[in-house]
């Protein structure tokens, strides 16, 4: 009886240690997914602001390109 517990732990236990490897692994893809789409909804809600916000069209170029208007002065920090 006691070498049927052993050889049954021989063969299945090195499965199961596959599958908890896998499902850990599934369990950091399912995170990663939920990640990408939390930036993917957010680039979309930029990407829709650039189409339609003249606001915020000239609120990036100036952050990006250090585009200023005419007669503004720009005051640096050290």
């Amino acid at each position: 009886m006691l070498g049927v517990g052993i050889i049954l732990s021989v063969v299945f236990l090195p499965g199961y240690s596959k599958l908890e490897k896998l499902r850990e692994e599934n369990r950091n893809y399912l995170k990663r997914i939920e990640l990408l789409e939390n930036q993917n909804e957010k680039l979309k809600e930029e990407m829709t602001s650039m189409k339609d916000d003249p606001v915020y069209i000239e609120k990036k170029a100036r952050e990006k390109l250090g585009i200023i208007k005419k007669g503004e002065i720009i005051y640096k920090r050290n």
